[in-house]
């Protein structure tokens, strides 16, 4: 039980070093900074690592278990790193639209910047809004119940099993923090600071027994950023030509998370 939590704590960590070391590079900026898909896409899941892994823990202990008495020692560590590539796959698929996203709040930004800041606006409503909805709940509830999970993903056959346990894993976080994510848009995809708070809520969300409130708090907290970005739209770094706030701006300083 303690290899598997062990390794995704030290990978998270790994992987906050690398995003820190590359966001200092790099700044608070519109859209993907200049960056092709396939950098992108490394970027992105190097990220997701940093920010999930640790709330990907109880599931992924649990599935360790599982497959415990059925797989040698080398066996076993190939298992679970199929798993942990299956999540990751999961939401290197969102780092996709992520990037379309990106690449036209890009050309918004710098075709009307006054559109630019609605689109602010809209970003935190449709996350806050959806922070309030019954979907947000079937997937927080999935995610925090690994042991129910567990009991649905005992039904996979086949080679790829591992592979596919992570990936539905992954599939239903994805549902379950994308609106969470969607504000990065908004921030700065390389915002340190906003990765690190939007990290904390995740982790909470799914592990702390009033997560589903938190959720809920999260929510009206966007609604009411998405309300003071009317009158301060300096308060969305990601969306601005110049850009060049440090990665403690932005929604360190404005989020009432």
């Amino acid at each position: 039980m303690v290899p598997a939590w062990a390794a995704l704590v030290l990978l998270a960590v790994l992987a906050w070093v690398v995003t820190v070391a590359q966001a200092r590079g790099m700044g608070v900026g519109p859209g993907t900074m200049g960056l092709s898909l396939p950098l992108f896409l490394a970027m992105w899941v190097v990220m997701m690592a940093a920010m999930m892994f640790p709330s990907v823990a109880p599931i992924a202990i649990l599935w360790s278990k599982v497959i415990r008495g059925k797989s040698n020692g080398l066996e076993r560590t190939f298992r679970m790193a199929s798993f942990v590539a299956g999540y990751l796959i999961a939401w290197a698929g969102y780092g996709l639209l992520a990037f379309a996203a990106l690449l036209g709040t890009e050309q918004l930004v710098d075709a009307s910047p006054e559109a630019a800041k609605w689109l602010g606006v809209g970003i935190f409503g449709v996350g806050g809004l959806y922070q309030l909805t019954p979907m947000k709940d079937v997937c927080l509830r999935h995610c925090r119940s690994p042991m129910m999970a567990l009991m649905h993903y005992g039904n996979f056959k086949g080679r790829f099993r591992d592979l596919r346990v992570g990936t539905h894993h992954g599939l239903y976080c994805v549902g379950c923090c994308w609106g969470l994510m969607l504000v990065l848009v908004a921030v700065g995809v390389m915002n340190v600071a906003a990765m690190a708070i939007l990290a904390a809520v995740i982790l909470l969300e799914k592990l702390w027994r009033r997560g589903p409130l938190l959720a809920r708090v999260v929510g009206v907290a966007f609604l009411t950023i998405a309300v003071i970005a009317v009158f301060f739209p300096s308060i969305l770094p990601g969306l601005h030509a110049a850009g060049g706030m440090a990665a403690g701006g932005g929604m360190a300083g404005s989020s009432g998370m």
